[in-house]
C-alpha cells in the first residue's frame, strides 16, 4: 500500500503538480505564484497592518541606548540594527558574462549579513522577539518605566533578575546565533537547540558568549520540536518557535521602512514603470516572508518579491505550490534536505510566515549548492564582500528571472529596462576567516571547472 501524504499518494501530487517530478531529482526549477493577487485586493485581510510594524521599528529604537552600551564592539553610532544598501556594478557584469546574458536594470544588495552584533537577517527577526519580551518582564515588575532610557537594562541588578528566566529556541545557525547572543547579554539563561547541519563554528560562538548548546543529529524540525518541548518542562522559561511565529515575522518586516528610506536617500524610484524586484533566500520562510509582507504594504504591486531556495531543501515552494504549507516536508517526496546552505536547510515551512503571504509571493527558484559558492568567490572578487553560502542564493535571481521567465507579468516585462533588482545578503560577517577562505577557495575551483568544461566544448 502507497504511503498517503496529506491525503494523497506521490503519484497523485507528481500528477497534479508535474514540477514536483524535477523537484524530487532536486533539479533547479522555477515556479511563478498563480495564487498572487493584486495588492488592494487583499490588503484588508492581511494579518498585521503597517501600524504594527512602525511599533516594532519604535521598539528597536527604544533599545537603542541599550546595544550601544551592551555591545561596544559593535561600535553603533547611533545604537541602530540596520545594514546598508550597495549597487554591486561590477558583480552585475560579472554575472553577465558568466552567464552569456544582459541584466536590465540596476543590481543592488542589501547587506544584511553586516547587521551589526548577529551578522545575519536574524539580528531583525530574532532580536525584535527578544526586546519584545524583554521589556514586557521589564514593565512588569518595575524596571522600567515610560521616559526611562533603556541603557538601565545592562544594570547588574537588572541583568541578575533576567537570570530567573530561560529562553530557548531550535536553530541550524544563524537564529540561535541573534537569541543566543542577545539573550545572554540582557542575561536570561539561553540553550539553542541546533540541527545537524549547524556549522561548528556557529556553536564553539553561541558557547562563548554563554549559551548552552544542545546538539542533534536530525535536522531542523526535530531540534524545533525538542527544544519547544524541553521549553514547556522548565520554568519561567520564553521558546522563540520559528515554525510559527508572530513576532519573528513582524521584526523582519521592519527592515521594508529601512530600504524605503535606502531608496529614497539614492534617488531610486518604485513605481508601476519602475519595478522593485527582491531576491530573497529562504529557509522556513519567516525572514523572506516578513520582508515580502512589509514591502507590500509600502510599494504595493510596484514590487515583487521572489524566494531562493537550495535545490535539496525547497520546502516552501512545496509547501506553497501544493497548498499544503507546513503540512507536507521535503523528506515526504524523497528530497534530502541535505545542503551547505545550513540557513536554508529546512524540510518543512513556517506554519505562520508561508500563508500570510501566500498571495503576496511573485515566485520561487532553486539553486544548486555549486552555484552559491562559485557566486561567493565571484561576489568577492569583484566587489572585496564576504557572505556565507546560503546568503548567495539571491544572488542567482536576476539570472532565473532571465532564463526561465519566473516573473511573467505584462507590466513587468514592458518596464524591465527600468527595474531596480535588490539581492538580499543575508548572513555572512561572523564567518571566520579560515572558513571564508575555504568558501572562497571551493568557489575559484568551481569556477575553474566550469571554465575548463566550457574551453574543451569549444574546441
Amino acid at each position: 500500500m502507497n504511503h498517503l501524504i496529506a491525503g494523497k499518494t506521490k503519484e497523485d501530487w507528481v500528477q497534479s503538480y508535474p514540477l514536483l517530478e524535477r523537484m524530487m531529482a532536486m533539479e533547479e526549477v522555477s515556479w511563478q505564484n498563480g495564487r498572487l493577487l493584486p495588492y488592494q485586493q487583499i490588503s484588508d485581510s492581511l494579518p498585521i497592518a503597517l501600524d504594527e510594524i512602525y511599533a516594532a521599528e519604535k521598539l528597536f529604537q527604544r533599545f537603542a541606548p541599550f546595544f550601544k552600551v551592551a555591545f561596544p564592539e559593535a561600535d553603533l553610532e547611533q545604537g541602530n540594527i540596520e545594514s546598508p544598501l550597495v549597487e554591486i556594478a561590477e558583480m552585475k557584469r560579472e554575472l553577465e558574462t558568466t552567464y552569456n546574458m544582459k541584466i536590465p536594470g540596476s543590481l543592488l544588495l542589501k547587506c544584511d549579513n553586516a547587521l551589526p552584533i548577529a551578522g545575519s537577517i536574524k539580528a531583525r527577526g530574532g532580536f525584535y522577539e527578544i526586546i519584545k519580551y524583554t521589556e514586557k518582564l521589564a514593565l512588569a515588575n518595575g524596571l522600567l518605566k515610560e521616559g526611562d532610557s533603556y541603557d538601565r537594562l545592562y544594570d547588574e541588578e537588572v541583568r541578575e533578575f533576567f537570570s530567573g528566566y530561560s529562553i530557548a529556541v531550535g536553530s541550524t545557525g544563524n537564529l540561535g546565533l541573534s537569541i543566543g547572543i542577545l539573550s545572554a547579554k540582557i542575561g536570561f539563561n539561553v540553550t539553542v537547540h541546533m540541527s545537524s547541519d549547524a556549522k561548528q563554528w556557529k556553536k564553539d560562538l553561541l558557547r562563548s558568549y554563554g549559551a548552552v548548546v544542545t546538539e542533534y543529529t536530525a535536522d531542523f524540525s526535530v531540534a524545533v520540536k525538542n527544544g519547544r518541548l524541553w521549553c514547556q518542562a522548565q520554568e519561567n522559561c520564553y521558546f522563540v518557535d520559528d515554525e510559527d511565529s508572530r513576532d519573528l515575522f513582524i521584526g523582519y518586516a521592519v527592515a521594508a521602512l529601512e530600504l524605503k528610506r535606502q531608496l529614497d536617500h539614492k534617488g531610486i524610484t518604485v513605481d508601476m514603470e519602475h519595478p522593485l524586484i527582491v531576491y530573497l533566500p529562504c529557509g522556513v520562510g519567516g525572514g523572506p516572508g516578513g520582508v515580502t509582507y512589509g514591502l507590500k504594504q509600502i510599494f504595493g504591486d510596484a514590487v515583487h518579491c521572489v524566494f531562493a531556495e537550495p535545490t535539496h531543501s525547497p520546502s516552501v515552494l512545496l509547501g506553497l505550490m501544493t497548498r499544503q504549507f507546513h503540512r507536507v516536508s521535503v523528506q515526504d517526496f524523497g528530497i534530502d534536505n541535505q545542503t551547505d546552505a545550513d540557513g536554508l536547510a529546512v524540510g518543512r515551512s513556517s506554519k505562520f510566515a508561508v500563508p500570510a503571504v501566500k498571495h503576496l509571493v511573485t515566485g520561487i527558484y532553486t539553486v544548486e549548492d555549486e552555484e552559491l559558492f562559485k557566486l561567493l568567490s565571484q561576489l568577492y572578487r569583484t566587489e572585496a564582500l564576504t557572505l556565507e553560502p546560503s546568503a548567495l542564493a539571491g544572488l542567482y535571481g536576476p539570472i532565473q528571472l532571465l532564463k526561465h521567465h519566473v516573473l511573467k507579468q505584462k507590466t513587468l516585462n514592458v518596464h524591465i529596462d527600468r527595474a531596480t533588482h535588490i539581492a538580499w545578503a543575508t548572513g555572512g560577517n561572523l564567518v571566520p576567516s579560515e572558513n571564508m577562505r575555504a568558501f572562497i577557495s571551493q568557489g575559484d575551483k568551481l569556477l575553474q571547472n566550469t571554465r575548463n568544461t566550457l574551453e574543451g566544448s569549444e574546441r
